[in-house]
Parts: C-alpha cells; sequence; structure tokens
C-alpha cells in the first residue's frame, strides 16, 4: 500500500478524532446520567446511599469484565467492526433503562448497559492507534478524551432541566436518541486505516495471553486503578452531596458540577501533549499532580462553604485530569498494533475496577460517617497512582524491555 499524502494523512486523522470525540461523549454522557437522577432513583424506590452506589457499580461490574474480551474482539474482528457494535447495543440499553420498574432491574439493565460499552475502550484506542502516527497520538488522545469532561459539562446542563421538566426517565431516551445519530456517523464517515509506519516491536510472540502475562501492563492497570478512583468516587457523589447537605436544586447542582469539568476537559488536553512532549517519563506529570491533588481534595472536603467546595474542588479536576494521557502513553507507545486491543483494554480495566468498588464504598462512609469522610477517603487513590507511576517504565524502549522484547532502533517511536 502507498504512503497517503501528508494532506490526506492529516485529514483521516481530523475526521477520526471528531467522530471518537463524539462516541466518546455520548459514552460517558451516558455514565453521567445516572449520577443525576441518583436522587431521584433513591426517592421514588426508597434506596439507601450504599444502595444507589450498587446502581453505578453494577455498570462498572459487567464494564470490567468486558474490557479484556472487547480487546480480544478488536484484535481479532476489527476496531472499527466491534465499535459499532458498542454503539448500537448500549443504546439500546441506555433506553431500556427509562422503563425500569424497580430495583432489581435496575441492576441488571445497568448491569447489560456496562457490558455493551466495556468493548468500547480498547475498541477505540485501536482505532486511533491505527489511524496516526505515533508521534501525534497521545496529543490526538488527548482532544478525544478531553469529551469526557465535555461531556461532565454539558450533561448536567442539559440533563438536570430535563429531568426536573419530565422526570428522571427522559434522560435516558435522550442520550439513547443521540447514541444512534452518532453511530450511523461513524458508520458513514470513519476513515481507513492508514499504513503502517512504526516497525515491528521485536521479537515478542502469543497475542493476547502474552499480553495478559505481562506485569508490566497491570502495573499501568493499577495506576489507573488510583486515577479513577478518584474521578469516578467525586463525581459520582457530588451531585448528591450539593443537593443533601447545601440544600440547592438539581438544576443548580448540575451547574456547579460542569465548572470542575470545564476545567478538566482543558486540563486532560494538556496532559496529551505533555506526554507526547516527554516521550512518556509520566512520573514527571502524576507525582507532582497527585500531590496537590491529594491537598484540594482534603480542602475540598472539609470546606465549609459551598464556594469552597467548588473552588477546590475544580482545582482537584485540574490536577487529576493532568495525568489521564500520561497514564496510557507509555502502553501505547511501546506495544504492537496488534496487541494494542488486549493492552489497552488490561489498563483501562484498572479504572473500571476503581469505578465498580469506590462509588458503593464512599457511599457507605457518607452514610456511616459523613460527605467529608468519603470525600477525604479519595486522597488514598492518588497515593496508589504516585507509587505506581514511580513502579512502571517510563518510556516505549523500557516498556518493551519489560514484556521481553527486543528493542527497535527507531528513534521516533520513542516519543509516540
Amino acid at each position: 500500500m502507498s504512503a497517503p499524502s501528508p494532506q490526506s494523512a492529516r485529514r483521516t486523522v481530523r475526521i477520526t478524532v471528531a467522530l471518537l470525540f463524539a462516541a466518546w461523549l455520548v459514552d460517558y454522557a451516558d455514565r453521567l446520567v445516572i449520577n443525576l437522577v441518583l436522587p431521584s432513583l433513591g426517592a421514588e424506590f426508597d434506596l439507601s446511599r450504599g444502595q444507589q452506589g450498587l446502581i453505578v457499580s453494577a455498570f462498572f461490574l459487567a464494564y470490567a469484565l468486558a474490557q479484556i474480551p472487547g480487546g480480544m474482539l478488536a484484535d481479532r474482528y476489527g476496531a472499527r467492526r466491534v465499535t459499532l457494535w458498542a454503539l448500537l447495543t448500549w443504546s439500546a440499553f441506555t433506553a431500556l433503562t427509562g422503563f425500569a420498574w424497580s430495583f432489581a432491574v435496575l441492576l441488571v439493565l445497568r448491569f447489560a448497559f456496562g457490558a455493551a460499552e466495556g468493548v468500547f475502550p480498547p475498541a477505540a484506542l485501536k482505532v486511533l492507534v491505527e489511524r496516526t502516527a505515533p508521534g501525534e497520538r497521545m496529543a490526538a488522545n488527548g482532544l478525544i478524551m478531553s469529551s469526557n469532561a465535555v461531556a461532565g459539562v454539558l450533561t448536567p446542563l442539559l440533563v438536570a432541566p430535563l429531568i426536573a421538566a419530565f422526570g428522571w426517565r427522559s434522560a435516558f431516551f435522550s442520550t439513547a436518541a443521540l447514541g444512534v445519530f452518532v453511530l450511523v456517523a461513524v458508520r458513514l464517515w470513519l476513515p481507513a486505516p492508514l499504513p503502517r509506519t512504526e516497525p515491528a516491536p521485536g521479537s515478542l510472540r502469543g497475542g493476547a495471553r502474552a499480553v495478559l502475562r505481562m506485569g508490566v501492563v497491570w502495573r499501568f492497570s493499577a495506576l489507573m486503578f488510583g486515577y479513577s478512583a478518584i474521578v469516578w468516587g467525586f463525581n459520582t457523589w457530588v451531585p448528591s452531596y450539593l443537593v443533601d447537605e447545601h440544600g440547592v436544586s438539581l438544576a443548580t447542582a448540575g451547574t456547579l458540577v460542569a465548572v470542575p469539568a470545564l476545567a478538566a476537559a482543558g486540563a486532560i488536553v494538556a496532559g496529551g501533549r505533555i506526554s507526547d512532549r516527554l516521550g512518556g517519563h509520566h512520573r514527571k506529570v502524576i507525582v507532582p499532580a497527585m500531590a496537590v491533588a491529594s491537598a484540594m481534595l482534603l480542602l475540598t472536603a472539609y470546606s465549609s462553604s459551598l464556594t469552597g467546595f467548588v473552588v477546590f474542588g475544580t482545582l482537584a479536576s485540574v490536577a487529576v485530569s493532568l495525568c489521564y494521557m500520561p497514564v496510557l502513553a507509555v502502553p501505547l507507545s511501546g506495544l504492537a498494533p496488534e496487541q494494542v486491543g488486549v493492552g489497552s483494554a488490561v489498563v483501562v480495566l484498572g479504572g473500571q475496577v476503581a469505578g465498580m468498588a469506590v462509588p458503593p464504598v464512599v457511599g457507605a462512609l457518607a452514610d456511616a460517617f459523613s460527605y467529608q469522610v468519603a470525600f477525604a477517603s479519595l486522597v488514598l487513590g492518588a497515593v496508589i497512582a504516585a507509587v505506581m507511576a514511580l513502579l512502571t517504565p517510563q518510556d516505549a524502549a523500557s516498556f518493551r524491555t519489560a514484556t521481553g522484547a527486543s528493542p527497535l532502533p527507531a528513534p521516533a517511536e520513542e516519543h509516540a
């Protein structure tokens, strides 16, 4: 296959980034809706905060279990096909959630929804790797993943008034319709992969099983766990905290939640650009950022004013969000394209385990003690992330050495 022109390659990257941004926006919005409707669900079905946390965890349990199978499917059947299937099925289960009539039904539907969304992250990362050059990959992924923070801004602003006007069920019907729209766009306009420019990663063989035996990949998974423990432990309970402790309306809570989410969007993009410039070396970002995040989380937890809570919470969100792209940079540049599906699934799995385990624990701490204790406990996630950043390879060459692959002579890949 002949190499595409620079203009054609740039066009492929731009369209891929735009479509994956839209797909991730819907993916994340569908997840965030549950946080906004938790007060309504608790009132309608007489649920404790612990039970509300279990609804969130049901999604993450299935989401986590689907990560590695999703990566295997993407590596075997193609990332584009798996991405389309995921969009279709998760949109269907989102719509069905709007018809739930009991706590048990909610758990089942959220589990099914999580399984459908769970195959998407490794497929989406593989779609990106197939359509970008190594040196631009983290910057492109930073733009794509800023969609999560943008969804954090738009979802509460748009969905909270919708819930107030039409009830919590309308939120699920609306986001499901948006998912179908994005499905059609990806189906019609996703470009073909670019010709592979980076050389093979050396002598490593064995496919998915070999990747699953790589201890270094699991260390990056633990790093993602620490990062995600803060994200999901905090974001899940902020709307409920604002309603319960400060007596604000759900619409006002949605507006306040949008402030740290907007700041986080810029931090994610900045983290991607920093990763590309550093060629990995994630400890240079993660260790100081998590130190700042720890201080800000404690100030947020024990702030006596609503203004203080929002300001310190926003600073904590910025510090944590700077770390997202650095967590992924080295694995995505060190793995071969045919290993990216499973390898990225293992890394992302750590985040989903955090999403499954942390929300109910934080909810139980809020029930047993206070929201202050619950939010302060998230500092443990920052400690885990900082420690694992120190215990993982800092660039693609050392990552490949840790996996047992022979080193590459290509210097350009070291800055992927």
